[in-house]
């Protein structure tokens, strides 16, 4: 496949995690289950916010689209990576490497802006109770999430375009189970101190200033919670939010890892379990986090779950 004059690669071969045989098949059994387990649960999470009216409120319409885009981000990842783990030619073609790339970075950027809107929705929920239905009606919501996703597209076509753009003659040999931009430069056989500039910089605006922002929502929060006179009130408002932090965390420290780190770029060990993390690992604990600890949703599975007995 050519992209430019000077473009020669045609596929590139994927090293994974681990070149022991042996490892292969327990790995590929263990992230199977992971991903049987994210697929079931973030669907369980979908259907149940859909179908139960009290979860018709902005907190579980923002979850909704958490879940697909948990989907969709682990769905462009694990497939492959399991395929691999039983194929002898561990190869992607230059075509669907970029393909991957672009869905990684979109639904990766999505998902930071879905975050940072969540964090909102919160806030408003605990700052401004009264006047809680009026800020956030679903029209907003919708325009709230619809932003999310534009804004990680437009993250990815940035990124992608410009990753294109650079010549791929030789090496072919990407040292990780996904293609990611930071390591796709490496094998350029151009100068890439502009692409790692774009790179750096859609760091912050995608992922830095979304995180800045919840945190300074949170800080908001606390202020909030902390002039709510009861025990009982703050222990009921830390808990709405507790799900949302550890998430945001998850999501973010492993984020940070891979794409705030200007100069030189070299693939350890630590960045493939850092993109393991926010790409496998994290989708699949999102619903366990948000059913463990929500209560609501706890509910409705009981409810459902004592249907389905009594018929």
């Amino acid at each position: 496949m050519i992209i430019s004059n000077f473009t020669t690669v045609e596929e590139f071969i994927l090293l994974g995690l681990t070149d022991k045989q042996d490892m292969k098949i327990v790995l590929f059994i263990v992230f199977l289950t992971c991903y049987i387990v994210s697929l079931l649960g973030n669907i369980v999470i979908i259907w149940i916010s859909s179908v139960n009216p009290r979860l018709n409120t902005p907190m579980y319409f923002f979850l909704r689209n958490l879940s697909l885009l948990d989907i969709c981000y682990t769905s462009s990842v694990v497939p492959k990576m399991l395929i691999n783990f039983l194929s002898v030619r561990k190869i992607i073609s230059f075509g669907a490497c970029f393909i991957q790339l672009f869905i990684h970075l979109s639904l990766g950027g999505a998902e930071c802006y879905l975050l940072l809107s969540m964090a909102y929705d919160r806030c408003v929920a605990i700052c401004s109770p009264l006047h809680y239905t009026n800020i956030m009606h679903p029209i907003l919501c919708i325009k709230m999430a619809a932003a999310s996703w534009a804004g990680g597209i437009a993250n990815s076509i940035l990124q992608t375009f410009n990753t294109l753009q650079l010549p791929f003659c030789g090496p072919n040999v990407i040292n990780h189970f996904v293609c990611e931009a930071p390591i796709l430069l490496e094998l350029a056989c151009g100068d890439t101190t502009f692409n790692k500039t774009i790179i750096f910089l859609c760091a912050i605006v995608v992922a830095l200033i979304p995180f800045f922002l919840i945190l300074i929502t949170y800080v908001k929060i606390i202020s909030s919670i902390m002039k709510i006179r009861t025990t009982t009130g703050q222990k009921k408002a830390f808990s709405t939010c507790a799900s949302h932090v550890i998430v945001v965390s998850l999501f973010y420290g492993t984020i940070f890892v891979i794409y705030l780190r200007p100069g030189t770029v070299h693939v350890t060990n630590q960045d493939k379990m850092a993109t393991l993390f926010y790409s496998v690992i994290t989708p699949m604990l999102n619903p366990l986090i948000y059913t463990l600890r929500n209560k609501d949703v706890k509910t409705a599975l009981q409810e459902i779950t004592r249907k389905k007995t009594l018929q």
